[in-house]
């Protein structure tokens, strides 16, 4: 099988069989990594959602039940692993069921 290809001096230049197993090493560990990467960011976006309620846990404000068993529910999400690396529009795994936000 061939190598593939690199640009040098804007002009084509295949890869050496050194740097094409290099290449082919970074590729199966990025790949073998995936489950690390997916859950990585779905805590981030787990994050992101549970830092725009948390002004709901000040002392001074009463958080209702629903708002509790949804932050909660986000707190468990990781429970579930991506399955995919797609994201909807929202910026939020599409292969993960995320809680629906209770109305304010």
């Amino acid at each position: 099988m061939a190598n593939d290809y690199k640009m040098v001096n804007d002009k084509r230049v295949q890869l050496t069989d050194e740097e094409q197993k290099a290449r082919d090493a970074e590729a199966k560990a990025w790949k073998a990594d995936t489950t690390n990467r997916r859950m990585a960011e779905l805590r981030r976006q787990r994050n992101e959602l549970l830092a725009k309620t948390d002004w709901m846990a000040n002392s001074d404000v009463t958080m209702s039940d629903e708002w509790k068993k949804y932050r909660q529910a986000l707190r468990d999400i990781t429970k579930q692993t991506p399955s995919s690396d797609e994201i909807d529009t929202n910026g939020l795994y599409t292969s993960i069921t995320f809680p629906t936000k209770p109305t304010e």
